[in-house]
């Protein structure tokens, strides 16, 4: 089947290469020329792991390419997918110029019959508007809308397409159903569970999944600081809780807080949208309130260790969000990063991929490509990501390098036991302290 992706970013890169890999005719596109040019030449424009060799793998098959060009993408398309960005406005609602003008591209450019799949995370009520586009282009009925929602987790992006536990796909059209049906056919004969509903329904249903993963995280943090208050240990508690089938134990670690580009946005965005759907929704401005709340208490456990900030030399070990990634779109570490430097402290930042990235961000942090370069001389550290890099270091050397053994673990990574046994005053998260 061809298949025309618009967007090659976190969603429509590993999208476009799946597809390839499971046997369809693929084009992808993007408005950035340079990022065409890099993919064409089988370099990628960020890291993820497993996918520079599943496209590489499509570009050597001839399944998978990619064009600056849209009609050329989307011309002999029968699926066009819109994998494009849906940043948030400053008012908290998603921006979805990108969807209106991708929508616009697949209805100036597709010869023949195509289903038109909002792949990226849109509001209910965005297919509507879609339909509204393709039909001042086509009138034939021939452009049909899907919503095919991304259910992908950045650092295990290739596995989860190759490898989905659900396809959804929410439509009005059997024809169009249909046509997802025969695309994703390959994956569904493995197993892959398939759920078919409405437009609405699947609009509303990615929304819906983000938001009550981020209050498991948040329910999960605000019980970390009721442990710290009784002396109790968050690592224990959630680990009982998570022993019950009904609630389960995925995202339910106390830490950080969340970040990256989906559940920051997305939480945001759907409080927007069941307020202008006239419904007041206060417990998803709560989890946004307790994510900040789990940062700004890593920054008081900083502060009240080393007294005064100013010239302090803290080191924050991981920069992106989460581990397996590049990616610092709200990352806490560069929140906290931010404080710090407010503080009057001198910020170093190790991450083993998103150096770059954070330094981009944070012109003011030093980053080094070497932990104990970014321990060397700090009068504390903070675990910010847990990179195998980072859990795997060597505490004797730790100890030895810092000028001051200090250590806020905002990740629950290392053993308090093997802390206290070389020294170290350790600050873990929901968790009873350790001093010397």
């Amino acid at each position: 089947m061809n298949v025309g992706v618009i967007g090659t970013g976190h969603v429509g890169l590993p999208t476009a290469a799946t597809l390839a890999h499971i046997g369809h005719d693929v084009s992808a596109t993007d408005a950035d020329r340079e990022k065409i040019e890099l993919l064409r030449g089988g370099a990628m424009p960020f890291f993820e792991p497993g996918l520079e060799e599943l496209v590489r793998s499509g570009l050597d098959s001839g399944l998978l390419r990619f064009t600056p060009d849209p009609p050329e993408a989307l011309r002999d398309a029968r699926v066009a997918f819109l994998c494009v960005g849906t940043p948030p406005r400053s008012s908290g609602e998603a921006n979805l110029i990108a969807i209106e003008q991708s929508a616009d591209l697949v209805g100036r450019h597709a010869a023949g019959p195509t289903v038109v799949v909002e792949k990226s995370t849109v509001p209910a009520g965005t297919a509507a508007r879609v339909t509204e586009i393709l039909g001042r282009h086509r009138t034939d009925g021939a452009l049909s809308v899907v919503c095919n929602p991304e259910f992908l987790r950045e650092g295990s992006a290739v596995e989860d397409s190759l490898r989905p536990d659900r396809i959804l796909v929410g439509s009005d059209s059997e024809e169009a159903l249909a046509v997802m049906r025969e695309l994703y056919a390959p994956l569904v004969g493995e197993g892959t569970e398939w759920i078919e509903t409405d437009l609405h329904t699947a609009e509303l249903a990615k929304h819906a999944s983000n938001a009550f993963l981020a209050l498991k995280v948040s329910f999960a943090n605000a019980l970390a600081r009721i442990a710290e208050a009784a002396g109790a240990d968050v690592e224990a508690i959630t680990d009982v809780m998570g022993a019950d089938p009904r609630i389960g134990g995925a995202h339910l670690s106390a830490g950080l807080g969340y970040g990256g580009s989906c559940f920051p946005k997305d939480l945001l965005a759907f409080e927007r949208l069941a307020g202008r759907l006239g419904y007041d929704f206060p417990l998803l401005r709560e989890v946004a309130r307790i994510n900040e709340e789990a940062l700004q208490a890593a920054f008081r456990k900083v502060e009240q260790a080393l007294w005064n900030l100013e010239g302090k030399r803290v080191a924050l070990l991981g920069l992106a969000f989460k581990p397996g990634t590049d990616d610092v779109r709200y990352s806490p570490a560069l929140g906290l990063a931010d404080r710090l430097l407010a503080a009057g402290a001198v910020v170093v930042g190790y991450d083993p991929e998103a150096g770059a990235n954070a330094k981009a961000e944070i012109p003011g942090l030093e980053v080094v490509d070497d932990p104990y370069a970014a321990l060397s001389g700090a009068d504390a550290a903070v675990v910010c990501t847990e990179w195998d890099e980072i859990t795997g270091l060597d505490l004797a050397q730790v100890r030895e390098v810092m000028a001051r053994p200090v250590v806020v673990d905002g990740r629950n990574v290392f053993d308090p036991v093997a802390m206290a046994g070389h020294g170290f005053t350790y600050l873990p998260t929901g968790r009873p302290p350790v001093r010397p």
